[in-house]
């Protein structure tokens, strides 16, 4: 490992990343569940946390960024106020789903793995919820949605419409 590629070490008190690390005891071994808190915690996993984990588990930043980019679940940007995730696998592909991406991204403006301006949805693809026998399926919010046309997608986003000017 070049000796540029090593981080510099980071004087002060303990960050909340830095107790994330602690709290798994500055092992290579945890990265991946320290990831699965920062991102709990921040909603993201921003360029400071990459730092912060690599002094912490003695890791230059790009093998810190390797394991992040590697697993798709992981964001490197704030995600909307909702996230609707449209499963692309072929049970769903064979039920409509290109349909279904293409109506949600004209509906927002957006193409998939973006966020609308506002920063109130992200639409992701993601490849099987499990929910084959109901496809095509999405998620909203973490909430499984199954047999989903335009029309049932437009009665779904109109509720998130809803739910916030509450």
């Amino acid at each position: 490992m070049a000796k540029s590629d090593r981080v510099t070490p980071v004087v002060g008190p303990p960050t909340e990343i830095e107790a994330i690390a602690q709290a798994h005891g500055n092992r290579p071994e945890n990265l991946i569940e320290m990831l699965h808190e920062v991102q709990h915690r921040f909603g993201f996993v921003s360029n400071q946390a990459v730092h912060r984990l690599a002094l912490a588990v003695n890791r230059s930043r790009a093998e810190v960024h390797g394991v992040l980019t590697f697993y798709h679940d992981f964001r490197r940007e704030m995600p909307g106020l909702h996230i609707i995730k449209i499963c692309r696998a072929e049970a769903c592909q064979a039920m409509g789903c290109r349909g279904l991406v293409r109506h949600a991204e004209l509906a927002f403006g957006i193409a998939m793995g973006e966020t609308t301006a506002d920063g109130s949805v992200t639409l992701e693809p993601i490849y099987c919820l499990g929910n084959c026998a109901l496809s095509p399926a999405i998620m909203i919010d973490g909430e499984l949605h199954g047999r989903v046309s335009k029309v049932r997608f437009d009665e779904l986003v109109d509720g998130l419409a809803m739910e916030r000017m509450q």
